[in-house]
């Protein structure tokens, strides 16, 4: 199975559907996190820039010996794929 990645922070969402966020309905979302999207809204209205550097400190805790810089290049070349960032 490909491993599915948040269309708004490209966390990997794992085999299970328990990071998914939720839609208004209350059913799950299987495009975001439960950290970026939840009751069929983003729970915060921020640019693919300023998202990126809130996902840099935690990119570089998860991957010993990348630096903020490693992690900053990696996002930038792979957020603007991302659905949420591509209507920006």
């Amino acid at each position: 199975m490909m491993e599915k990645y948040c269309q708004s922070c490209a966390m990997p969402m794992g085999d299970t559907d328990e990071m998914y966020g939720t839609n208004a309905d209350g059913s799950k979302n299987e495009d975001y996190c439960k950290y970026c999207y939840m009751e069929g809204a983003f729970t915060a209205d921020i640019s693919m820039e300023e998202m990126i550097e809130f996902c840099v400190p935690h990119m570089v805790s998860a991957n010993p010996g990348m630096s903020e810089d490693e992690a900053r290049n990696m996002m930038r070349e792979f957020f603007p794929k991302l659905k949420r960032w591509q209507k920006a």
